[in-house]
């Protein structure tokens, strides 16, 4: 066989290889979209619809339920703003998320350290044991903390009477100057295990070569805590906290179940308050509460937006921008 007999066929079979690529290409897209319908339909139904629905919603006058609906523009928007209650759920979100964010996000770095160090036993046992809370749906746990902090018999007023710490059972969760913190404590231990698996993750991507040369250098665990190990750090601080901030804007499951939103509004926050209107009230306002959510998305879209500002400058900083 010639050489230019070679390269005719060589140049034939890429021809036919070349001809097949386009009708394969079309369908693997086809399978692709194919596999992806069924997602696509059902997230353009309960996520897309009821967005854009609600932003519909906000401008009428309409209870959810009957045929009759008006045109009114703006007004709610405006009743919303100028609702105390409204923003009294709205400082409640907030104030939530002030004081559960960085509690849950320093407690779990210092169980992280201690249980990322191979000197520590049962360390595989402790880790399970911590992150077996948020296999479980929040609602139960809602209604289990009800019976536990229990004024009457529940096992939390039980053991402070025998210890003598209270000569009387405490109503954690219906005295308004107890109820968010108890939620706020509820809320930390039950989303306890996915940060401190953040900080696993995080901690082990530090390599052990790094502590050998600061130990061989002469530092102490508070050195290599201070000098090494909060440092390398410290893009995952970032992450891990917008994260948890963004995580304590649902709350409603939690915070329903187990107080209601009571006592007094002391626990209201504002996804409560948007239900409040939209299906508890005696005469229920779905247009008003469609407004509320439409001022709850904006703020909650803030926060993404400081999430991914947050992510940018890590990575920056980390030279991979």
């Amino acid at each position: 066989m010639s050489v230019a007999t070679l390269e005719n066929d060589v140049q034939d079979r890429t021809s036919r290889r070349a001809g097949r690529r386009p009708r394969d290409a079309s369908r693997s897209r086809l399978w692709i979209w194919l596999f992806l319908t069924p997602t696509v339909v059902l997230y353009g139904l309960y996520t897309v619809y009821p967005i854009a629905a609600s932003y519909w919603y906000s401008f009428l006058r309409w209870d959810g339920f009957g045929a009759d609906k008006s045109w009114i523009g703006l007004q709610n928007y405006r009743d919303v703003l100028a609702d105390p209650l409204f923003w009294n759920s709205f400082k409640i979100t907030v104030l939530f998320m002030v004081v559960t964010v960085p509690l849950q996000v320093v407690a779990t770095l210092l169980v992280a350290i201690v249980l990322n160090s191979p000197k520590m036993p049962f360390s595989t046992l402790f880790r399970t044991a911590l992150f077996l809370p948020m296999v479980t749906t929040t609602a139960i746990v809602g209604v289990v903390m009800q019976f536990v902090f229990d004024p009457a018999s529940g096992p939390v007023n039980l053991l402070l009477t025998r210890l003598g710490l209270v000569s009387e059972g405490v109503n954690f969760l219906g005295d308004s100057s107890t109820a968010l913190w108890t939620v706020g404590g509820v809320y930390v231990w039950k989303w306890f295990g996915i940060t401190l698996v953040y900080w696993l993750a995080a901690l082990q991507t530090i390599p052990n070569e790094v502590y050998e040369a600061a130990r061989i250098d002469g530092a102490g665990p508070w050195k290599l805590m201070r000098h090494v190990t909060m440092p390398l750090l410290r893009p995952f601080l970032v992450i891990i906290t917008l994260l948890s901030l963004e995580a304590t804007l649902k709350v409603f499951d939690l915070m329903l179940t187990m107080t209601g939103g009571g006592p007094f509004y002391a626990t209201e926050v504002v996804e409560i308050y948007i239900y409040r209107w939209a299906f508890a009230a005696t005469v229920p306002q779905l247009g008003y509460a469609s407004a509320a959510a439409v001022v709850f998305g904006l703020f909650v879209c803030l926060v993404g937006l400081f999430q991914l500002l947050g992510i940018r400058a890590v990575r920056q900083s980390r030279g991979t921008a």
